[in-house]
């Protein structure tokens, strides 16, 4: 595939006034889900009820809003893989080959349950496993992501890793409680930015949300969908808009110059 050539930006002196942009392809992504089976995922969501009127508590939500996201993934483009792990005190592995199969993603989220863990989580083995696969992935000509759906409001993830191995992208869902005596969770989300930062490759997006809403929790990872080849600067993203912030169309008042003649 040849670059695109035209007039305007990119001439240089002595140039023929023309500018080329190179082509560059989007990889297939292989993308790790990780979620956080902590007794703190056991929290009930606001207003959300499953099919037998129980209430639905953040790892039933986060399960659905996974096989949401790699129904939706997989309809933009079947080639993306995904695996699946825990997170309690440390990384399980929960399916470790990557594949296409929506039918294999139900089954992963129904293995899934709450665990007895205590104590803050180390994300070493996580980050070093993900970077083990990474490798693979590129030799496949493939590009690895991690998603980690956190739900502790007072304990900080550690991890130990070096600064300049940045091998894979890491996104983070992060569900909390409010402030208080007994958490700390602003604390814990700038942890977590610390950590996005210090490993991904490409932008990593932190989308997080102390409301309970499981409808916030489906926008958010919605907005995970976005390639990370293909993504703006978090800070930057306004998306999805309020509607309340939509600013209304206004219809063009007529004038003398602009009013319809009336046919005699």
């Amino acid at each position: 595939m040849e670059g695109i050539e035209g007039d305007g930006c990119g001439r240089g002196e002595g140039s023929s006034n023309r500018y080329s942009l190179k082509p560059s392809r989007v990889s297939n992504e292989d993308i790790l889900i990780c979620v956080d089976v902590d007794p703190q995922c056991l929290v009930e969501m606001k207003g959300a009820t499953g099919p037998n009127g129980r209430p639905l508590t953040r790892l039933d939500s986060v399960k659905q809003a996974i096989i949401l996201f790699v129904n939706a993934k997989l309809t933009i483009n079947p080639q993306h893989r995904f695996a699946f792990a825990t997170l309690s005190n440390t990384f399980s592995w929960l399916r470790r080959d990557f594949n296409s199969e929506i039918d294999s993603t139900i089954a992963a989220m129904r293995s899934i349950s709450a665990s007895s863990s205590a104590g803050p989580p180390d994300l070493t083995v996580l980050f070093r496993l993900a970077a083990h696969e990474a490798k693979k992935s590129r030799v496949e000509g493939r590009i690895f992501r991690v998603i980690l759906f956190y739900c502790r409001s007072s304990e900080r993830p550690q991890h130990q890793w070096p600064v300049n191995q940045k091998l894979f992208t890491l996104d983070v869902m992060y569900l909390h409680d409010k402030p208080g005596p007994d958490n700390c969770p602003q604390e814990v989300y700038d942890t977590l930015v610390e950590a996005l930062e210090h490993v991904s490759e490409y932008e990593g997006f932190i989308l997080e949300s102390g409301q309970g809403l499981a409808r916030v929790l489906f926008r958010h990872v919605l907005i995970l969908l976005s390639h990370p080849q293909q993504r703006c600067i978090q800070e930057y993203l306004d998306i999805p808009k309020s509607i309340a912030k939509k600013v209304p169309q206004v219809e063009p008042m007529a004038t003398e110059d602009t009013a319809p003649i009336a046919s005699q």
